[in-house]
């Protein structure tokens, strides 16, 4: 019995003085993770905010880094590794392709780290994370996308499209007539949202105006 857990042992590659190594890798894994999440949280522009997704960025940098430990030393865990991960598929949708990047970025970390490269993965991950912070506040604030829904009588249709008309970037999407009035939905850029809002309340006609937050593009 002796004998047989030697020799199970003795043909592992890990030693005593590597775990050390181990625990450093895998702490520093965790580290990169928990900042690509917060990155990911802080930079959210979305509707729906998952935090499943967030915890899924922590573990591939953690499970990736093990990983590629293991079969960084040899050449036939290398190959059977690529040639497991080659049948396995995916079904998950990612409605946002940003997050994609997210994701091959905990991956890369979880690479970088497992190799050994924990420089390289220093600077990569700050610097990914400063200019993914720069882009997206650059973004936000060119970027301020409503949607406007409008109910008004038919005699105000008018001057909302007037005042509608004066914005910067503007877009009739829909448009309802009722017997009881007329409900207009526009994609409007506004920097004063309730300046806007108090604007169309003061015409007279207006029954009531609703902005919503949108992550699209105005035309």
């Amino acid at each position: 019995m002796n004998s047989f857990f030697s020799n199970l042992f003795s043909s592992q590659t890990i030693t005593l003085a590597s775990f050390p190594t181990i625990l450093f890798s895998l702490a520093l894994a965790l580290g990169a993770g928990l900042f690509i999440a917060w990155i990911y949280r802080r930079n959210y522009r979305g509707v729906m905010y998952s935090n499943n997704f967030t915890l899924t960025l922590i573990m591939m940098t953690l499970i990736t880094c093990p990983v590629v430990m293991c079969i960084r030393e040899s050449i036939q865990l290398s190959m059977g590794m690529v040639g497991a991960l080659s049948i396995v598929r995916f079904r998950t949708a990612v409605k946002d392709p940003l997050d994609t990047a997210y994701m091959f970025w905990a991956l890369t970390m979880g690479i970088l780290l497992g190799a050994g490269q924990f420089f390289l993965t220093a600077c990569a991950v700050v610097g990914i994370g400063l200019i993914l912070t720069l882009v997206t506040h650059m973004q936000a604030k060119g970027l301020n996308s409503f949607l406007l829904v409008v109910r008004m009588s038919d005699e105000s249709e008018r001057q909302v499209n007037q005042l509608v008309n004066g914005l910067k970037l503007q877009q009739l999407k829909s448009k309802t007539v009722t017997a009881n009035g007329v409900e207009a939905t526009y994609e409007v850029r506004a920097d004063k949202p309730d300046a806007l809002l108090n604007k169309l309340r003061s015409l007279p006609g207006v029954y009531d105006a609703t902005l919503v937050a949108y992550s699209g593009e105005a035309v």
